[in-house]
């Protein structure tokens, strides 16, 4: 999987939920496009910067003697 998705759909999921808030009363203003991009930005570079946990270890069954 691509490493930057989970950001990627971060950084869209935020200005997606910041661009349905300006647009409720039919109009977006520059403020508005301001905390889009901020919304984006964010959501973009606070989960890019946060690691994904190591993969865990195969599971091996003990072996009995």
């Amino acid at each position: 999987m691509n490493k930057y998705a989970k950001a990627i759909v971060a950084a869209l999921t935020a200005g997606l939920g910041a661009y349905g808030t300006a647009v409720a009363d039919g109009s977006v203003t520059a403020q508005e496009w301001v905390g889009v991009a901020v919304a984006v930005l964010a959501g973009l570079g606070l989960v890019w910067a946060v690691p994904n946990q190591p993969a865990p270890a195969p599971y091996e069954p003990e072996h009995s003697e």
